[in-house]
């Protein structure tokens, strides 16, 4: 499984808006710079979080975007999936009817456990830990 650049490049996004307190209003430019994103693909990264309810935008001089939830509530696996869509390495993990083998596919059940890994993973990790991590990595 590889992680597309639209949910590496939304993490970075929600890390940086994480970063700032107080849901500070931040310009897309500065997101931009600060974590090397292109500003014109991270205008597509930010419409989905929107849509998600867990960025609000707002435009016109001064406006930017900001978090609407507490860094400590967004969960990894709500961000990923939102721009991946279900975590499943194959097809038949979450729809098990597209295999007429997968009632006793013992594949299918290896499948199935490293997708509950992967997702225990990103269910356990929070923008609030990200966070955490950044300002240690920052620390001289």
């Amino acid at each position: 499984m590889k992680i597309s650049t639209r949910a590496r490049y939304g993490t970075k996004a929600l890390l940086e808006l994480a970063l700032h307190e107080n849901g500070e209003l931040v310009p897309l430019k500065e997101i931009s710079r600060r974590q090397q994103i292109p500003l014109p693909y991270l205008g597509h990264i930010i419409s989905p979080l929107v849509r998600a309810g867990i960025v609000r935008s707002t435009r016109g001089v001064g406006g930017g975007v900001s978090l609407l939830k507490p860094p400590q509530q967004v969960v990894l696996i709500e961000v990923i999936e939102l721009f991946e869509g279900p975590i499943a390495l194959v097809n038949c993990v979450n729809h098990p009817e597209s295999c007429p083998r997968s009632g006793h596919c013992v594949t299918r059940s290896l499948w199935q456990d490293i997708r509950e890994a992967i997702s225990g993973v990103l269910e356990s990790i929070t923008l609030q830990d990200l966070v955490e991590r950044q300002r240690r990595e920052d620390e001289p």
